[in-house]
This record gives structure tokens, sequence and C-alpha cells, in this order.
């Protein structure tokens, strides 16, 4: 077999990087920017070791929440190199790696014109990512006293979650990869919110195959909110079953490994050999479920309206964050019997309702059983506390329009409040 068509990437040594490398070349590390300064911080650190291991100047950036923002970041590098190359800390291709940085980026090209700017991929499915996975599973088993090779363990991997389908299935992608040559019962991909399956829904699920432990791995770079509810939620399933243990790992963090990566990305932004998965892109493709999103003309709108809502970085506290929980969260049971009367319809009209809503601030997702068998399908909005029974399409309908629009609490399908 021929092996003239396999491509592989190889970081480059510090070595063969300096001497491969422009004389007034630089590299801008784009992290996403947070109101908590540890994770900026992990981004700076991340800057100055990819610096070190490179020998190439290279600052760090941020989207939103944080300073520098990429256009000052760029300005500030513009005075002294004459290429930079754009690498981003992000772990998936949604629509900031996709448009909020091309269109920065693009804006600087106009500009500075004389200056070169390549922009790289993000982190995605790599190796150096699925070893690093791997440890973090392993340091699980060490706390928990099983082994994979003689006990059944079961991992769930559980990523931020994403409206970009291309997104998604990377971590699917990643799941699958875990598992491959591995002694793992099972390795199942889930998300902590925004999209289907959630954490705690597959947690029931596997816990169905009756393994000895589950092993929850947080797909996240730092140790935030998110990877604070995944924990949580594997504390909270390994109290509720008692016949197995269950605990969450440590999210990626500073391993040198992410450096490994980083540095291919690197390459392949100055050698313009970036590639991207246009195939599955909502934004190229007219995929089932978001024909709305095909265009460019609707992506860099998006992108328009996302640079200008964290333009003043003065005042973070105070700056909208369109990642931040929303007003309510409703969930609807799909367990057996709730699922037989309809709840995956029920479900559907919810969101299709919210969507349609200017007003509506949810996420809606599935549950397991709430214990009211036989008076579903059950609907439950927190914070309000308040359940709804033998909701059919029109009252899941009259919930958004009602409940979530307007606060006003549906009478006719009240089940109970809390």
């Amino acid at each position: 077999m021929s092996n003239q068509n396999i491509k592989t990437s190889i970081s480059p040594s510090p070595q063969s990087a300096t001497a491969a490398r422009f004389d007034d070349e630089a590299v801008l590390l784009i992290g996403h920017g947070s109101r908590r300064k540890k994770s900026n911080e992990q981004v700076e650190t991340l800057a100055a070791d990819l610096e070190a291991r490179l020998d190439v100047p290279t600052d760090a950036a941020f989207l939103e929440l944080a300073t520098p923002a990429i256009e000052e970041a760029i300005d500030t590098l513009a005075a002294s190199v004459s290429a930079i190359s754009v690498v981003h800390l992000s772990l998936f291709a949604a629509s900031h790696v996709k448009n909020d940085v091309p269109l920065a980026l693009e804006q600087a090209r106009t500009d500075y014109p004389e200056l070169t700017i390549n922009n790289g991929a993000h982190l995605g499915v790599h190796p150096a990512l699925i070893d690093l996975l791997d440890d973090r599973a392993a340091a699980v088993e060490s706390t928990l006293e099983v082994d994979r090779h003689t006990d059944d363990v079961a991992v769930v991997l559980c990523a931020r979650g994403s409206s970009d389908p291309d997104s998604n299935g990377d971590v699917h992608k990643l799941a699958r990869l875990l598992y491959e040559g591995r002694e793992f019962d099972d390795v199942a991909a889930t998300f902590i919110g925004v999209t289907d399956p959630v954490l705690d829904e597959t947690l029931h699920r596997v816990a169905k195959t009756r393994p000895d432990a589950i092993v929850v791995l947080p797909y996240m770079l730092g140790d935030g909110v998110l990877t604070g509810r995944i924990r949580e939620g594997a504390d909270s399933f390994d109290e509720e079953y008692p016949y197995l243990s269950a605990a969450a790992g440590d999210p990626l963090g500073t391993d040198s490994r992410l450096l490994d990566v980083l540095s291919d990305r690197w390459q392949e932004a100055r050698t313009d050999s970036v590639e991207m998965s246009c195939d599955t892109c909502k934004y190229k493709v007219d995929l089932e479920g978001y024909a709305e999103d095909v265009g460019g003309a609707r992506a860099t709108l998006r992108a328009l309206i996302h640079q200008e809502t964290h333009a003043d970085r003065d005042d973070v506290d105070s700056d909208p964050d369109t990642h931040d929980a929303p007003a309510k969260h409703v969930t609807v049971c799909m367990n057996q019997t709730c699922a037989a009367d309809g709840a995956a319809s029920v479900l559907e009209q919810l969101r299709q309702s919210a969507r349609d809503s200017d007003a509506c601030d949810v996420r809606i997702t599935r549950s397991s059983c709430l214990g009211r068998c036989g008076d579903g399908p059950m609907v439950a909005v927190y914070p309000d506390g308040v359940w709804y029974g033998s909701v059919d399409d029109e009252g899941a309908t009259e919930i958004v329009s009602s409940h979530l629009d307007r606060d006003r609490i549906v009478s006719d399908y009240v089940d109970q409040t809390l």
C-alpha cells in the first residue's frame, strides 16, 4: 500500500522552528475571554509556553470579556513584525472560529495592507488530545480504585455543547477515538447544555449497562463554571447509584500536549495548509434543520453583532454575555410513559415556539422520569418550580407564549408548584 497520500502532522522542534521561521514573524493565540481572571491567565500561560516551544514571539488576545482584544493585539504586533500567524485556543469550530475571528482578521488586513496575517485552525480532533484524555481517565480510575483492564469501566466525555452540528459531531468523534484500541466498556459523548444528550440523561443511560464505574471527563480547557457543573453532576449521580462509582476528572488545563496541537496549528497556518470541515459547515451547506443559517451574509451579520456587543471591555462585569445562563430552564420528561403519551412532539413544539419568540430566554432540554407517570407528558419550568401535566402541542405553545414570554402561569395545565 502506498503511503504517498497519507498526510502526517508533526510538531516542529524548537530548533527546526527557529530555522524555518520568518525573522519578523509573531504568533497570536486567541482565547475566548472570561470574567474569571484565572481563565484568562491560562491563555496567557499557554501563550508564554508556546513562545518558548516555537522560539517565536507569541501574544495572547481575547474574543470578549478580557483584554487585549484581537484588534488591539494586532495593532501592537504590527509595529514590529511583518507576519502574524493566528492560532485558536478553541476546542471546536463553531461560530467564533468560523465567523468572529475571520471578521476581525479581515478588518486588520484592511488596516495593515502590508502585514501578512495567516489564520489557523481550532484545536479540533488531534492524537495528542486523545492521549491527554486517556491520562485524565486513568487518573479517575485510580481515584475510584478500578482498572479498565479488569473492571467494567465506562467513560462519559462531556463537552460544552453548541448550536453548530459540526462542532457537536467532533465530540462524538473524539469519544469514538478514545474508545478505539482501549479496554473501556463504553465511551459516550454528552453535553452540559445547548444540545442533547445532556449529562444527566447520558449518565442514567450508561448506568443501565451496569458498569463497575463511570469516569466523567470534562472536555473543557479550564476549571470554570461549566467544569464545576460537570463535577456536581457526577457527584450527584454517584450518590444516587450505590451499586457503581462515578467521578469527574480534570479539564485539559495547560498540559504540554496542548502545545503539541498548537504547534501543529501554527505550522499549518504559516504554510497555508489549514484544513477546515467545509463539507459539514452549517454556514456553507444546507443541513437538515439549519437551513436558516446558510449563507455568508448571515454569518457576517452575526459576527458583526457579536463584535459590537463586546466592543467595550472597560467594564466586563456589565458586559452582556451570550453564554450566560438563560432566564428559565424547561425540562420535558422523556421517560417511557411520557414518551408514549407524545412527549417528543411536545418537546419539539416547545423548542419551535421558543425559536419563534422574540421575548423568550430559555433552555429546553429532556429529562429522565419526573415521578408523575400517568399524568404526562410532564413539563417542568425552573427556577419558577412549576410543573405542567398532560401537556399537548397546543399546551406547549401556550406555555411559551404565556409563561416563558410573559411570566403568566398557564393554569389549565398546572400539575403542581414547588
